[in-house]
């Protein structure tokens, strides 16, 4: 049974002391006045529904629901949302670069940040809780939950410094003279969070360790370590300060230390043999849609949302133009990969059909809808597929699928990143292999997996085949955008995908044998489409059973809101915060980046 975030909680309103009014759904909590923090972080059963409340605020409306996951990661040099384009649009701006304090899909009391620093606050609460009262020690159960928390704390960081740069340092609950704070260096957070994760690691247990690990939907020794590696790899990357686009300046988190922690961490997380990938990239996002939620395999650790909450597929799998044999939801599609992805990729990569998609559900006849075509400016995220559910979706806005956070793919990736720069691609090279070695079938490896990766003898090139792979990897998952900024090449990369498109526009290039034409017609089933055209030099009208589909639709204007013009992405990594909180922070917070 799905793990619920949005009733996680049963004694959360006599802990935390907020104004907020709970959804219909959650449970009644007691008063304050009956509970004592003593009481609560001694008894398992109790500290358990405290620990499981620090996520409740990822499922409000405003918060990762239906703000940051659907807008946090656009545009990219693989990825835009379908608002790009929109003329003076408050989702659009939020893409191109050119975020606005008042934005009006952002600007509310109620919006992610605010819901971040709610969860931040709960799990303050818990940390100290758990630390005064619960003796928490390894291999117990209390331990187990003080892990949870900390993790929890360290993700709602990592979150907010992924969208706002440097924020306010919260690690204690908030008191009278802590109301009002300014912003802390980024830097003394990460270094914070690296070492709460080093501690959680040695609390929580390895999946399947116990009966708190046996689901993604809970923290796993697994997902500590690679979340770990990943915030080492980002503290020290380059990213947008006040004073330009650097690395950090710190010893502590300069790139010999950082990379050596994410190469260990994922290395113990390797060694463990308590995740792998999963057999094919289809199985793999088959089961995400089928809501399989055992660990031990490739998925660490999911975002939980009930099934009346979370807008991952309402966002962003292959477009439902009405309720259908498949939805009652009609909805997907508010983004895609870019239309040079599918070209990118090598045709014999298994992750290219799952991830690039050409084609939407067209409104339903009499109950039952058929792919169509769409047109060379649109593509899906095929990792998203209502089609692929074991659940029918009757909800009007939310889907409640998970959001996946980290998955064991990056995990390699990471250790080849690492490796590469501390000892060379030659050591790198193993992982890489790994990734590859899944992508393509074993009929491919030698050429594919071997040769292509032993010829990777210089670092630069294992580098820039790693930024390569991780496109190919991690397309339509919002992970993209921080990895160009911290390889910084945010803004080269998008310009480079500027430049492509217009060649695929035109044919020439890199793109001159993709074909104009494509041909199309229905299997015996009469809703899924058979395609012929869609491969480079595929040109040759294939019969009259085919029907013909002009396969040139890409306007320059589309392809030019990548990001605004007359905008450096560079110096536009971060949104601004959001005017209420800067008008609500007793001058305590100002915006940076010129905004």
């Amino acid at each position: 049974m799905k793990y619920k975030i949005i009733i996680a909680g049963i004694i959360i309103a006599g802990l935390f002391s907020s104004c907020q009014e709970f959804e219909d759904d959650f449970l009644e909590a007691p008063a304050k006045s009956t509970l004592d923090e003593s009481v609560i972080f001694s008894t398992v059963g109790l500290a358990k529904g405290a620990v499981d409340g620090i996520l409740e605020p990822m499922g409000q409306t405003n918060s990762y629901r239906g703000r940051f996951i659907p807008f946090y990661g656009f545009n990219t040099d693989a990825e835009w949302n379908y608002s790009s384009d929109d003329v003076g649009s408050s989702q659009g701006e939020l893409c191109i670069y050119d975020a606005k304090s008042t934005n009006t899909q952002m600007n509310s009391e109620n919006n992610a940040w605010a819901m971040m620093y709610s969860g931040i606050e709960r799990a303050n609460i818990c940390i100290r809780g758990l630390r005064n009262f619960g003796n928490p020690e390894p291999e117990t159960e209390l331990g187990q939950l003080l892990g949870e928390a900390l993790t929890y704390r360290a993700i709602y960081y990592a979150d907010l410094m992924k969208a706002w740069g440097d924020v306010p340092a919260r690690f204690e609950p908030i008191n009278s003279e802590t109301i009002y704070l300014e912003k802390s260096s980024r830097d003394i957070i990460y270094k914070q969070i690296i070492q709460d994760l080093e501690e959680a690691s040695t609390l929580v247990a390895w999946p399947n360790e116990t009966s708190s690990t046996t689901s993604v939907e809970r923290i796993n020794k697994a997902f500590v370590k690679a979340f770990r590696a990943r915030l080492a790899m980002t503290a020290s990357g380059y990213q947008q300060y006040p004073d330009g686009v650097r690395r950090s300046n710190d010893p502590d988190l300069s790139v010999s230390k950082m990379y050596k922690i994410a190469l260990d961490e994922c290395r113990d997380v390797i060694l463990s043999g308590t995740a792998q990938l999963e057999s094919s990239f289809e199985t793999l996002w088959r089961n995400y849609n089928e809501e399989k939620i055992a660990s031990g395999g490739e998925s660490l650790w999911e975002i939980p949302f009930s099934a009346g909450r979370g807008r991952v597929l309402f966002s962003f799998a292959v477009r439902h133009r009405s309720v259908d044999q498949y939805t009652g939801q009609a909805r997907g599609g508010i983004a895609g990969p870019l239309p040079i992805v599918f070209y990118d990729f090598d045709e014999n990569d298994t992750r290219r059909d799952i991830t690039c998609i050409p084609y939407e559900w067209g409104t339903a006849v009499n109950g039952v809808s058929q792919q169509e075509l769409v047109g060379l400016d649109t593509w899906y995220f095929g990792k998203y597929r209502y089609e692929w559910m074991t659940r029918y979706v009757t909800s009007t806005n939310d889907d409640g699928v998970n959001k996946i956070y980290m998955r064991y793919a990056e995990v390699l990736l990471i250790a080849a990143e690492a490796a590469n720069e501390l000892q060379g691609p030659a050591v790198a090279a193993s992982y890489l292999k790994e990734i590859r070695r899944r992508a393509f079938s074993s009929e491919y490896h030698n050429e594919k997996v071997e040769n292509y990766v032993n010829s990777l003898t210089s670092k630069q090139d294992m580098f820039n085949a790693i930024v390569k792979e991780h496109m190919y990897e991690f397309t339509g998952e919002m992970e993209r955008k921080q990895a160009l900024i911290r390889w910084n090449l945010l803004k080269a990369n998008l310009d480079e995908a500027k430049a492509k498109m217009l060649n695929l526009q035109n044919r020439t290039g890199e793109y001159t044998d993709v074909p104009t034409t494509l041909y199309y017609k229905y299997d015996d089933d009469n809703e899924t489409l058979q395609i012929y055209g869609l491969n480079r030099g595929e040109d040759q009208d294939p019969g009259i059973e085919y029907s013909a589909f002009d396969w040139n639709t890409m306007f320059d204007d589309m392809i030019n809101s990548l990001y605004k013009a007359g905008v450096n992405p560079d110096d536009r990594q971060f949104w601004p915060i959001w005017q209420v909180f800067i008008d609500g922070s007793n001058g305590k917070l100002v915006n940076d980046y010129g905004y």
